[in-house]
């Protein structure tokens, strides 16, 4: 049940393409919160994703469109504006892919002009994406816009490749241009770093269901779902977070804060002797 965090607020949503998918699961919370929405992606992705179904779900309309290409997002939002009857209150930015892991170019082995197209997509697409909106005036005052990193961006994580190069470039952008779109239209840019989630995407990471396991064991709150993620993404869009603006706030339940966590280290000492209980049978966690 919804809290009407966003009655009455207009927001276009990029990338969901399955019920697996954070957009997909952000777009469900958003109509659920009281927003009016437009739902985005490429061609490909509409025709060969479910997203059709959660148009019709939601009862929203779906825009195709490159999110590299600036004359396809100006024409997002424009037509958005025209669909929902009046300027955007808040947008999310879920894309993310790397052809050089779909290819298994390992990191010391890139192909340059793959990583030139992993950056576009996953990171530059985002700065196109908020110049369009600031030229054409598309957001409200005090708007919101999110998009989805992770820890890579700060530290190395097997298997991550050059997404780790995009997601420090996403990051960047949100505070370059945050400070920009703040201070002349009092817009919030924002990155949230979300735990490792099984979606489409993250599965084609390299030895993903091993990084999920640490994270979960390293995590004192586990994994965050994306659900959970779709709710952090509520109150980043309503007007309980009007002063939030420049951050990469970590929704990972606890993972970045941590070192090694007793979990991690039970199932790294498997062929050791060692016991974590005291005297009385509880677990030591200090």
């Amino acid at each position: 049940m919804g809290n009407n965090l966003l009655s009455g607020k207009r927001g276009i949503v990029f990338g969901a393409l399955n019920d697996m998918s954070i957009a997909w699961k952000v777009a469900e919370r958003a109509v659920e919160e009281g927003a009016i929405i437009t739902l985005s992606n490429t061609a490909l992705a509409v025709r060969m994703g479910t997203v059709n179904e959660l148009g019709k779900k939601l009862n929203c309309e779906i825009i195709p469109a490159d999110a590299t290409k600036v004359e396809d997002l100006e024409m997002v939002f424009m037509q958005s504006q025209e669909i929902l009857g009046g300027k955007i209150d808040f947008v999310l930015h879920s894309i993310g892919m790397s052809p050089n892991v779909r290819k298994k170019r390992t990191y010391d082995d890139l192909d340059y002009n793959l990583l030139n197209s992993t950056l576009d997509i996953s990171a530059i697409s985002f700065h196109k994406m908020l110049q369009a909106a600031k030229k054409l005036d598309a957001i409200s005052e005090g708007g919101s816009v999110i998009a989805l990193s992770y820890v890579a961006a700060q530290r190395t994580l097997f298997g991550y490749n050059d997404m780790a190069d995009a997601k420090a470039m996403l990051e960047s952008i949100a505070r370059s241009f945050g400070y920009i779109y703040g201070r002349e239209k009092n817009v919030r840019v924002n990155t949230i770093s979300q735990s490792p989630t099984m979606t489409t995407a993250g599965s084609g990471i390299k030895g993903f269901d091993g990084l999920f396991d640490f994270s979960n064991r390293m995590s004192p709150l586990g994994n965050a779902t994306a659900d959970e993620c779709a709710d952090y993404c509520m109150v980043m869009f309503s007007d309980l977070t009007r002063k939030v603006t420049m951050q990469n706030l970590f929704h990972d339940g606890g993972f970045s804060s941590m070192g090694m966590s007793l979990r991690a280290m039970e199932q790294y000492n498997k062929c050791f002797e060692n016991d974590f209980k005291d005297e009385t049978g509880h677990i030591i966690y200090g």
